[in-house]
């Protein structure tokens, strides 16, 4: 695969019709593309237990960790986390945003950094040529990621985003109302 044929760094938006329940409105930063496939970790999907619960004891570092954690996906994995910090490690994703699957890095950030960084828990997952095919059917829209929409509150991220591409991207995504029919 070509470099600028790869998706690194965009985000999927679930187009209306894909009825997946794992990817059913979702939003999704692809992490990694290549020939073998792709990576990508839902941002949309906040769990309703914090870090510092989900992690308990188990580890010390997470216990100030008061953000939600997310589920990235269907396949099991680790924690990883989508940090600002340029020092805290993992590959750069987009301009000033890393991935993160080191438990060492996860536990330096957890410790006390003080850019955003969202934890999440699971991951989804393409072989090769899978999500071009997908991309095809017109199961996703893609849009570069931004360090805003990143960490966008996930609760209408979505919306947000499909109403601003159908929208012609004419208006920033963060000035659309939760509900646009109240405009």
């Amino acid at each position: 695969m070509d470099v600028s044929e790869s998706h690194r760094g965009e985000l999927l938006i679930a187009s209306r019709s894909l009825r997946d329940p794992n990817f059913h409105q979702s939003v999704v930063l692809i992490v990694r593309h290549d020939d073998e496939g792709a990576l990508g970790v839902v941002l949309n999907r906040p769990l309703d237990v914090t870090v510092a619960d989900a992690c308990g004891e188990a580890l010390a570092a997470a216990s100030g960790v008061e953000a939600p954690l997310h589920l990235g996906g269907p396949c099991e994995g680790p924690l990883v986390v989508l940090h600002g910090d340029p020092g805290g490690g993992g590959d750069e994703v987009i301009a000033g945003i890393h991935f993160s699957s080191d438990q060492e890095e996860i536990e330096s950030l957890m410790w006390g950094t003080k850019s955003p960084a969202k934890y999440i828990a699971g991951y989804s997952g393409w072989g090769p040529k899978q999500l071009e095919n997908e991309i095809e059917s017109g199961a996703w829209l893609l849009v570069p990621a931004t360090t805003e929409q990143i960490f966008a509150p996930a609760k209408s991220q979505w919306s947000r985003l499909t109403a601003w591409i159908a929208l012609g991207k004419q208006i920033k995504p963060e000035s659309i109302p939760e509900d646009p029919s109240v405009n």
